[in-house]
């Protein structure tokens, strides 16, 4: 592994954590609609591993299959741009505040993925009828003392693992990916090289890198990754998997606390929901006045932010609150406040921010 080359292509991202090495894209990141290869977040929970370059498909099915990085370029190959979101973006701003990685407001990232499809895979390896959930196996692997849940786990050397239903890893119209290339170029290491796993919709906890092995169970999976954490621990209510991303936008333009001139402002935007696209933004000049809408640009695809603008007369010299939400196709909208969870997931609430006019 050519450490110097890793140093360069990190030296643009917001250092989290050292080992396991996190880092949030840098906020002019959030600017276009494709964040480039050496501004996209980048998510690890083990140390980067060594990958013998074959992916497994076995368990309950009835062509058990080893494939090469040749072997899914010789598939047909499917592209899609994806936006990616941790679940634990925003975990700094919910009080208290929850354990976990103390991820910012910038842990989301947008780049067009090229591979092949996991259906094409699965209906190579034939599942049988009784096949219930397909696991995904990283080749990242090590110890994990960071408050595990399960109690049986091995936390000298746990391996990354995440299972999906079969009825969605199979159907191709879901268009889950096994990805070999980013934005046009060979996948980097850190995230995933040679194949990772592409969920559109869903946080990307699931989009399992470096993939090493997949297997149909017969049975649900219990795992740290899927029972243990990434769970919505809710004070008032019984526990649910983090699953689909949740509503949410962001401001780009004007940057927070930024000092701008009286006179026209034009604010920009991203917004992205899992379950469907973006059906409104709404703008708020005050902590607790009317709602305008801002103009949503048309999606540019399924599975991607959209940009979205809105004409602010800022002619009045002073300090000034800018808040933002969104509503997805569903009717979901952003919440006031933070859902509070115990370990800090899906952090969708209203975005606040001021800027200085003078």
């Amino acid at each position: 592994m050519d450490t110097e080359q890793l140093r360069e292509d990190r030296a643009a991202l917001q250092l989290i954590n050292p080992a396991p090495y996190n880092a949030e894209a840098p906020p002019e990141a959030l600017a276009g609609g494709i964040t480039p290869i050496a501004l996209h977040y980048v998510r690890s929970n083990f140390p980067l591993p060594e990958h013998d370059g074959t992916l497994s498909i076995g368990g309950a099915v009835a062509n058990p299959l080893t494939l090469t990085l040749e072997d899914l370029k010789a598939m047909p190959a499917h592209e899609q741009a994806v936006t990616l979101e941790c679940a634990g973006n925003g975990r700094l701003q919910m009080r208290p505040l929850p354990t976990g990685e103390p991820w910012g407001d910038y842990a989301v990232s947008t780049s067009r993925w090229r591979g092949a499809r996991l259906s094409d895979v699965l209906a190579m390896a034939q599942p049988a009828e009784g096949g219930v959930e397909v696991l995904l196996t990283g080749a990242d692997h090590g110890a994990y003392h960071l408050t595990p849940v399960l109690a049986d786990i091995d936390r000298e050397d746990l391996r990354f693992e995440r299972a999906l239903p079969l009825p969605l890893a199979a159907d191709p119209a879901s268009d889950i990916l096994i990805a070999y290339e980013m934005n046009d170029e060979p996948l980097p290491v850190d995230h995933g090289a040679p194949f990772r796993l592409i969920v559109p919709r869903w946080y990307a906890v699931t989009s399992v890198k470096w993939l090493a092995r997949i297997d149909v169970l017969t049975d649900p999976f219990s795992g740290e990754f899927q029972t243990g954490h990434y769970m919505y621990e809710w004070p008032d209510r019984p526990p649910e998997r983090v699953d689909i991303m949740r509503v949410r936008a962001r401001i780009t333009s004007p940057a927070p606390e930024a000092v701008i001139p009286a006179g026209p402002c034009l604010v920009r935007g991203k917004a992205w929901a899992g379950r469907g696209p973006i059906q409104r933004v709404e703008v708020s000049l005050t902590g607790a006045g009317e709602w305008y809408p801002a103009d949503l640009h048309p999606p540019t695809g399924p599975y991607q932010w959209q940009e979205w603008t809105f004409e602010w007369d800022a002619s009045d010299v002073g300090r000034h609150t800018l808040r933002v939400r969104a509503t997805d196709s569903a009717g979901n909208v952003q919440p006031e406040v933070p859902e509070w969870n115990r370990l800090g997931y899906g952090n969708n609430a209203v975005e606040v921010i001021y800027v200085d006019v003078v």
